[in-house]
């Protein structure tokens, strides 16, 4: 396979590219920074250096020309301001699903966030602003480019991340109870979930006891 991942050098995404490319799949990794190219290429990603801040689709859809499937992978950050989570974490991820349709690319996995469903009713009390923004920034995203007919949408919204060694066993499905996972086998249930070719689904995701291709298989 062939897998366009945006945001490729981030924590989940550079974990997600060295699975990739370890197992044989050819991965182009986009990135903002031309200084995180070097890293991209021991993990086996070639890079791309694109801005989506500032690209357009004409600019984004020849990167993904010929690709298997998408990964939005991208955030602001914890660092950064309300601006940059409506710049990078909303309209980031719908230019990268405007480029999918006009690259012809339908398989587009976009990793959210759990709590983004408490956007829809406002702010809750004690949330911090900016985390709020964040929440509300996803589901904007969530929104505009799942129902697209010319994408096969997958959203992962994965619960508090954390650099713990993976465990390989997860819960993941609809509804479940919020929770903490390692980064790794977030990159793990992305890797399995494009091998699988699961879409069309909005599915959470913290740690659990069922092996990570059981409970992707699980899906419906």
């Amino acid at each position: 396979m062939r897998i366009a991942i945006a945001g490729a050098h981030g924590q989940v995404a550079r974990r997600l590219g060295r699975l990739l490319s370890g197992r044989g799949d050819t991965v182009v990794g986009i990135v903002r920074n031309p200084a995180h190219t070097a890293d991209l290429t021991e993990d086996g990603t070639t890079p791309v250096v694109l801005d989506l801040e500032t690209a357009s689709v004409d600019d984004v859809a020849p990167v993904l020309e010929g690709a298997d499937a998408v990964v939005f992978a991208a955030g602001a950050g914890p660092g950064s301001g309300v601006e940059r989570k409506h710049t990078v974490d909303h309209r980031a991820a719908v230019l990268l699903a405007d480029a999918a349709e006009r690259a012809g690319v339908r398989p587009y996995v976009l990793v959210s966030s759990m709590g983004v469903e408490q956007a829809r009713l406002g702010t809750p009390r004690g949330m911090d602003p900016v985390f709020a923004v964040y929440l509300q920034a996803k589901l904007r995203a969530e929104d505009q480019i799942l129902p697209r007919p010319g994408l096969d949408t997958t959203i992962v919204r994965p619960g508090s991340l954390t650099d713990d060694p993976g465990t390989g066993r997860v819960t993941l499905g609809h509804g479940i109870g919020s929770g903490e996972i390692p980064r790794d086998d977030v990159a793990a249930v992305l890797a399995e979930i494009l091998r699988a070719g699961k879409i069309n689904d909005v599915v959470e995701l913290t740690s659990g006891p069922t092996p990570i291709a059981e409970a992707v298989a699980d899906l419906p």
